[in-house]
């Protein structure tokens, strides 16, 4: 069993991915070319937003975005606690402070009564000034952007949503990577919508930010990549990976999101009511990047983690550890006494394996090793 099957997702769209790379090696073309700008306009229609950027990665990506708002040393910027490193390392990256902040029980989303406490916080002490919120759209699941974006305009803070595992995501049929001021998405293979190695989008509804972002990812360009009027990065996403993202975004749309979708609703109805499952709030709609169970404890969850895999079902732990234990940001202030749900959370998450292909005999057959072990 696989716990993302990329190479069934390949079989199924075989034809038109070897089609789509060929035309590629046939223009010759691997840099910039026409299917770029296809996929930016496909990603833009189908988000819903006015402008798409697509770049080497996920992290250039929210760095990009960081770099255009001109964030910088004496900055905060309002980060999860729990969720992967790159979330907290691009505001890091550009001499700014991240500020970790506790996340939902339910969700694994930032809360946000725990982040205007952090805002609050910040304020009163007088030391950084507050800049941004960056939601993260753990496993596929949307932020709470209806409660965000209150505090956001209370306090003028700009919001960057990073969808890296949220596309396709939506709340009351707005769509993911359509939040705040700008929105971010990667498409590491075992995303939502991945491709054969790194890439990443932007999207925006504000041209003068998008017009920053197209000229930074090219070495801060201005008429041609010759006129360099600022200091920028090189990432751009390369025109085979585009062209195979153009076939693999119809396929989301048709029906892999919604067949992932029916495998998280029967994964619902397979597994035993005592273990907690992932909740979705009413009109919210996850896209699953992950399917992912709350144990009692530590010792339950690598218990099971370590069933599951003498019967060859794959699982993972996202994280084991959250922002604040980070060696990397041990340096960093804590602006929260505690860091209660995240350290729960680190300790007894399990995600399970999830992808549009798999079999229904699959999953019953994950839930029934689950339900065993907890009757155990």
């Amino acid at each position: 069993m696989e716990f993302r099957d990329l190479k069934m997702q390949y079989k199924k769209n075989e034809i038109g991915i070897d089609k789509a790379i060929k035309s590629v090696l046939e223009q010759g073309d691997y840099i910039n070319g026409r299917e770029v700008k296809i996929l930016e306009s496909n990603l833009a229609n189908y988000v819903g937003v006015k402008n798409c950027i697509s770049c080497a990665n996920g992290t250039d990506a929210l760095t990009l975005v960081l770099m255009a708002w001109e964030i910088k040393e004496g900055d905060a910027v309002f980060v999860p606690n729990f969720t992967f490193f790159a979330s907290g390392e691009v505001v890091s990256f550009q001499g700014a402070t991240p500020i970790f902040v506790d996340v939902d029980e339910r969700t694994f989303n930032i809360c946000p009564k725990k982040l205007r406490e952090a805002i609050e916080t910040v304020i009163r002490e007088g030391n950084l000034n507050p800049k941004v919120i960056i939601p993260v759209d753990l496993f596929g699941l949307p932020a709470d952007y209806q409660e965000i974006e209150k505090i956001a305009k209370e306090y003028q803070l700009k919001i960057l949503e990073d969808g890296a595992q949220g596309f396709g995501g939506s709340i009351n049929g707005r769509k993911a990577c359509s939040f705040g001021d700008a929105a971010t998405t990667s498409f590491f293979p075992a995303k939502p919508l991945g491709c054969y190695g790194d890439g990443g989008a932007i999207f925006t509804n504000d041209d003068e930010t998008a017009k920053k972002i197209e000229s930074l990812k090219v070495h801060g360009k201005g008429v041609d990549k010759y006129d360099n009027i600022s200091i920028g990065i090189n990432s751009r996403l390369d025109t085979i990976q585009a062209a195979i993202l153009n076939i693999k975004l119809r396929a989301f749309i048709e029906h892999e999101l919604s067949d992932s979708i029916k495998i998280a609703k029967k994964y619902d109805e397979f597994i035993s009511d005592k273990i907690k499952k992932p909740y979705i709030p009413i009109g919210f709609i996850s896209s699953y990047a992950q399917y992912t169970i709350i144990l009692e404890s530590k010792k339950q969850r690598d218990t099971l983690y370590n069933v599951l895999s003498e019967k060859g079902i794959p699982s993972m732990i996202y994280y084991n550890k959250p922002m604040n234990r980070q060696k990397a940001f041990a340096n960093l202030e804590s602006y929260q006494d505690k860091y209660m749900v995240s350290e729960m959370l680190s300790d007894c998450v399990l995600s399970l394996p999830m992808h549009p292909y798999m079999e229904i005999t699959d999953i019953r057959k994950v839930a029934n090793i689950i339900n065993d072990f907890i009757e155990k």
